[in-house]
């Protein structure tokens, strides 16, 4: 009897199927209170071309730091209008693009205060595993006393710091391997 490799089952290149319905780039509606900001970037391979068929998703607190998600038991508002959750796909080029507000501190581990971020999960073909990452806010005092900030060595936390290009827009790019790469989590 000859023992043979069987191919892996992975996220893609099939993620786009059936979860078309869950894509939406406006994670806070109009009349949710916050600081408005655009983020927009691209997925990168090694090679520093776009991933053309990633899927970048989103998760974030409100601006006064609470989840809509029936876990988060903080008694503080949750506006109508906010999901909290955005999924785009990347386009020809690799690019994706959020609306949305900055989001509030929310406690961590042991109730320690996070800084303001985003928790952002890429699925994408060949992958086995999605990537989660989180993007920081520039400027933003409490990235220094973020906890899970701090575990990451100082050359490399600017991969998870967003770039201002002007007021309200932000970029970030999730660098998937090489120089530069994005620090990613495994939670």
């Amino acid at each position: 009897m000859s023992l043979y490799a069987s191919g892996s089952q992975t996220v893609g290149p099939y993620l786009h199927i059936g979860l078309t319905w869950l894509n939406t780039d406006r994670i806070a509606g109009p009349d949710v209170k916050g600081e408005r900001v655009v983020i927009q970037g691209r997925v990168l391979d090694g090679e520093g071309v776009g991933v053309n068929d990633a899927l970048v998703e989103i998760w974030q607190a409100n601006a006064a730091g609470k989840y809509a998600h029936p876990e988060d038991h903080q008694k503080k508002a949750l506006e109508k209008g906010f999901r909290g959750f955005g999924r785009v796909p990347t386009d020809a080029k690799g690019r994706f693009r959020f609306s949305t507000i900055k989001p509030g501190r929310v406690p961590g581990l042991e109730g320690k205060p996070q800084a303001p971020h985003l928790s952002v999960t890429v699925f994408m073909r060949g992958m086995l595993k999605q990537l989660s990452t989180r993007i920081y806010f520039p400027g933003e005092a409490a990235n220094a006393q973020d906890p899970l900030l701090k575990l990451v060595p100082a050359a490399r936390r600017a991969t998870l710091v967003a770039r201002r290009k002007a007021k309200g827009l932000l970029e970030w790019d999730v660098v998937l391997q090489g120089r530069n790469e994005t620090v990613f989590f495994d939670f």
